[in-house]
């Protein structure tokens, strides 16, 4: 099948099979986070609360990635996508019922908020490695990534939109159920997919040994390392802003649901933007570079969004956040899958899963706590300004990076002079 560059990941048909079912799925989880937001809030008024939802649903990654990277490096990873999917279909069901019955309230929410995160522990590190399980090219591995990003960051968009006039119209219980209702799709497509199995660790292989040894690979090996340690701290600093969004569309701008799925879909427009341009490119020489940029692009960008006090300028601060936030994500993804060994990539995406999502929840309580007492827009400030720090901690990293990239672009047979 001859397709554009940017969509030449298509060429695979379980990869077509996943990214239908995957993007219906993802825009009812952006329509259930949107709501549960609004809901959480309006029942509490408590940015505390809202932060701690929001670390009830991401601290599991951190508690329990490193399980599901040993199981993804174990068990057939599309079966294991079918359970986690379906434990957050169960989730996502019985959200809909405590508001249909009117007995939502946090004591309620906060246990199955932690339900999804414990589903999200196991899906995230599998479905990371099964890309490369999907595809029937392993040049076509950044494509598939950065048009992920787009599916994404599409949900991203859209997601909030409808949430913001489903909410309005018919209450939040019709978002819950209608994100149940979306992983239909995706454990369909699961189901009818055939995949190819790489190679994964001995079956008999001890559960400690198997997480010590995918520790030790990640953290002594100094790309991996960096990667993994830059993206956990700008997912402890930066990305709690999503947490704080219904302050920002309540309080500073004095609007409602639709102003938040505004805000939401701005950073999605954004990041869509961001996703498309990885696409577009054909190697992975370079994503260094981007990494670095893009850091220091979203740290700027959410300084200016913490001081502003118009709303337009602030959708447009949010998209410039997007791009820089998902532009840094995909590529270090994609940096990651491509010089891991095949039987470790699993448990080397469980760390990149536990830095990415797992250290949100630290921040969204912290951004909670700091939202509390100095409000907001100061709250958002701080991560900005220490999104800036880890820029440039990064950036002198990086020419030690490339020394050890070249020897591994060169015994996988890449080009001989990567520029990292």
């Amino acid at each position: 099948m001859k397709l554009p560059g940017t969509l030449r990941a298509f060429r695979s048909h379980n990869y077509r099979l996943f990214f239908a079912g995957h993007g219906i799925s993802l825009v009812g989880s952006w329509i259930q986070q949107v709501a549960l937001g609004w809901l959480v809030y309006r029942l509490t008024s408590s940015p505390w609360c809202l932060g701690l939802v929001g670390f009830l649903d991401q601290i599991p990654i951190f508690l329990f990635g490193p399980i599901g990277g040993v199981v993804s490096d174990r068990f057939d990873r599309r079966k294991v996508l079918i359970i986690s999917q379906a434990l957050a279909l169960l989730q996502a069901f019985l959200l809909a019922l405590l508001v249909f019955s009117g007995r939502a309230s946090v004591a309620w929410i906060y246990p199955l908020a932690f339900m999804l995160g414990v589903a999200h522990a196991l899906d995230v590190p599998t479905r990371q490695a099964f890309v490369l399980d999907m595809i029937d090219r392993a040049e076509d591995l950044g494509n598939a990534i950065a048009l992920n990003s787009s599916m994404v960051n599409v949900a991203r968009f859209l997601g909030p939109m409808v949430a913001g006039g489903l909410i309005a119209a018919v209450g939040e219980g019709w978002c819950f159920l209608l994100n149940a209702l979306s992983y239909l799709a995706v454990i369909g497509s699961l189901i009818v997919m055939r995949t190819r199995k790489g190679a994964r660790i001995t079956p008999n292989q001890p559960f400690i040994a198997a997480f010590k040894e995918g520790f030790t690979y990640t953290f002594g090996f100094l790309p991996l390392r960096t990667i993994v340690i830059y993206l956990g701290l700008i997912s402890l600093v930066g990305t709690p802003y999503q947490t704080l969004a219904p302050m920002f569309a309540r309080d500073v701008f004095h609007g409602g649901p639709s102003t938040l799925g505004a805000l939401m879909a701005a950073s999605g427009v954004g990041a869509l933007a961001g996703a498309l341009y990885l696409a577009s490119r054909n190697s992975v020489f370079g994503l260094g570079r981007h990494i670095r940029a893009a850091g220091f692009l979203f740290g700027v960008a959410l300084v200016a969004y913490a001081l502003s006090d118009r709303l337009w300028g602030s959708l447009c601060f949010l998209a410039l956040v997007g791009f820089g936030m998902i532009v840094q994500m995909a590529a270090s993804n994609t940096l990651l899958q491509t010089i891991a060994e095949e039987d470790k990539r699993g448990r080397v995406m469980s760390f990149f899963a536990m830095a990415f999502r797992g250290m949100v929840p630290f921040g969204s309580l912290l951004a909670g706590t700091l939202a509390s007492n100095f409000g907001a827009p100061t709250s958002v400030l701080m991560g900005g300004l220490a999104a800036l720090v880890g820029a440039t901690w990064f950036s002198l990293e990086l020419p030690k990076m490339r020394v050890s990239l070249q020897a591994v672009y060169q015994k996988k047979g890449f080009l001989k002079t990567p520029s990292g």
